[in-house]
């Protein structure tokens, strides 16, 4: 059996079913829905000999070359989603809903199962997620420099209920030179952007949604542009740490990686540091005196955090001290000064 079915109801569909991205490796890997099963009709270099065919002799000839390459693997599909989907009933996309998710639907509804075909294919997914972006909502940014444990802090208000977008989770980056140690490979811009939108679309907009001040980028992925323009305008949270205290938060942050990743990090910024500055951290490194090196590092990550705070929109940048490095006691702070300002 054989079912049409649009995005919205795919999103349902998908809590309680398994998903089929029929489209080859390479499109997979640049970017899929999250949690779907990759079972390519055609390899990346079969996709190109069907297209080549299509360009040159038409469609009829695309079907007959497409038929010749999957003729031997009919039965490997069939297996393989038996593995994934035992009770035999699953969906399946293709790029625009065409022959590759048609061709895949027929063959498991041939073999006994129930299939979901969604209209339009993952082209119709990225449009659905577009949108999300565009939906009003309330925003609060928190902000601080380098080393005040934002991350922490927002991890604690999503374990106390909170709704909280963590993008550096998402990019696998933190953000800064040194945000890539301890961090798998990044994933494509257009990954990220399903993978968060993934978690966007299960929040109440009509409730705070915290986010950590980030640039448009984060190490290799950007942010969508309509959510970072919506970012921009958004309330920010500015905590001021003493900067011996987030010298102590940093180096057990970084202390804990190899000295040649950490030099190789400072490298990165040498034309910001200062040749001098970028030497003397090196040096510091060497020595294992991560106290002088993060000092001479925090000197320019923090002229760059306060030249940013400037140009945020007037009257929407709260500041508040901290004087501890404990995240559960920040974040009730931020909670207390939020609910005392009316901010939530």
């Amino acid at each position: 059996m054989i079912r049409l079915i649009d995005i919205k109801e795919l999103s349902k569909l998908r809590k309680s079913l398994p998903l089929i991205d029929v489209r080859s490796p390479a499109e997979f890997l640049n970017g899929h829905i999250p949690d779907a099963f990759n079972i390519p009709l055609f390899n990346d270099e079969e996709r190109k000999a069907v297209g080549i065919a299509y360009q040159q002799q038409g469609r009829n000839a695309a079907v007959l070359k497409g038929l010749d390459l999957v003729g031997i693997k009919l039965s490997g599909f069939i297996k393989q989603a038996l593995k994934i989907a035992p009770d035999q009933e699953l969906l399946i996309h293709c790029w625009r809903g065409g022959m590759r998710s048609e061709s895949m639907a027929w063959l498991l509804s041939l073999a006994g199962f129930k299939v979901h075909v969604l209209q339009g294919g993952y082209k119709a997914y990225r449009r659905f997620i577009g949108q999300a972006w565009q939906v009003p909502c309330q925003i609060i940014i928190l902000s601080g420099k380098t080393g005040s444990g934002k991350t922490e802090i927002l991890q604690s208000l999503a374990k106390s209920g909170h709704q909280v977008l963590d993008l550096e989770h998402f990019a696998h980056h933190k953000g800064s030179a040194f945000g890539a140690l301890g961090q798998e490979p990044q994933p494509t811009s257009e990954q990220f952007e399903n993978d968060i939108a993934e978690i966007w679309q299960e929040f109440d907009l009509n409730q705070p949604v915290w986010i950590e001040d980030e640039s448009r980028n984060i190490g290799r992925v950007f942010i969508p542009e309509k959510l970072f323009l919506a970012m921009s305008r958004a309330r920010v949270i500015s905590l001021d740490m003493p900067k011996p205290l987030r010298i102590q938060r940093l180096i057990l942050d970084y202390a804990i990686y190899p000295n040649n990743l950490l030099i190789d990090s400072i490298e990165k910024i040498t034309r910001r540091l200062g040749g001098q500055n970028m030497k003397s951290a090196v040096s510091a490194v060497q020595e294992n005196d991560f106290a002088t090196a993060i000092d001479l590092v925090l000197n320019y990550y923090d002229k760059a955090y306060c030249y940013d705070l400037i140009k945020k929109e007037e009257g929407k940048v709260y500041q508040l001290s901290v004087e501890s490095a404990d995240a559960e006691v920040n974040a009730n702070k931020i909670l207390n000064f939020c609910q005392t300002n009316q901010l939530i």
